[in-house]
């Protein structure tokens, strides 16, 4: 389940302690001190609505250029194995605290402005690489489903049932995308085709693979944290 491997000289939770998250501050670099530290301490939720969200000002993380991109760095995958995803059956779901619930085609989502972004792909473990990642933004993807100004998290999950939570502010951040090309090319199946979170303001273990459903919610729901959170991992996990 888009699981990861860590070096034996440093276990996990050593791994996070030592990472922290000092990225809290270019997300929320609009918002009051006293938000940040209620975020900073992952125990409050972001008292704000999406319209607010999507009119303030989000701070944008510095992009690398393309000769910065090593096409021979591959990123780990699954132990559990790729699933099997037919792109002409693939469908993604979106609901929850939403005004127009949907399910779309592959066909569809690709439909929705496309962006890209160079950003460095940076693993718990301790390792970094350089990748394009080219799809859609999910707060164009909000728009058109239109979350309720209850919704404060995005659940994510995947086909190989891996899930993952983030706060609201993070999902719709301008960078933030459900990604479809990797490096230019179609994504790897390997990779997390065809559909997988890509954004650089999160560590690698947000940022799922195979994306098969997206859920705005008020809360997020008991043990639903998310696959690595739940054993201990950091839920904001910020860079």
């Amino acid at each position: 389940m888009n699981q990861i491997e860590l070096p034996n000289h440093l276990t996990r939770r050593q791994a996070i302690q030592l990472l922290g998250i000092s990225g809290i501050g270019y997300l929320l670099g609009s918002c009051s001190s006293e938000l940040t530290t209620k975020i900073g301490e992952l125990s409050e939720p972001l008292n704000q609505s999406f319209g607010e969200l999507l009119v303030r000002p989000q701070l944008l993380i510095p992009e690398f250029s393309k000769s910065a991109i090593d096409p021979k760095a591959l990123l780990l995958n699954s132990y559990e194995g790729t699933p099997e995803i037919d792109p002409d059956e693939y469908r993604l779901t979106i609901d929850g605290e939403v005004k127009f619930p949907m399910e779309l085609k592959l066909t569809a989502l690709k439909q929705i402005p496309s962006t890209s972004i160079i950003m460095q792909h940076v693993c718990v473990e301790g390792w970094a690489v350089i990748v394009q990642w080219g799809g859609f933004r999910i707060r164009d993807l909000a728009k058109m489903v239109q979350p309720k100004d209850s919704a404060r998290y995005v659940l994510f999950q995947s086909a190989d049932k891996y899930t993952e939570s983030w706060d609201l502010a993070s999902a719709i951040h301008p960078q933030t995308l459900l990604a479809y090309q990797m490096n230019g090319q179609p994504l790897p199946d390997d990779n997390g085709a065809p559909l997988r979170l890509a954004s650089p303001i999160k560590l690698g273990y947000k940022l799922s693979k195979w994306v098969t459903k997206v859920t705005f919610t008020s809360q997020i729901p008991k043990g639903g944290k998310g696959y690595w959170e739940e054993q201990g991992y950091e839920w904001f996990a910020g860079i």
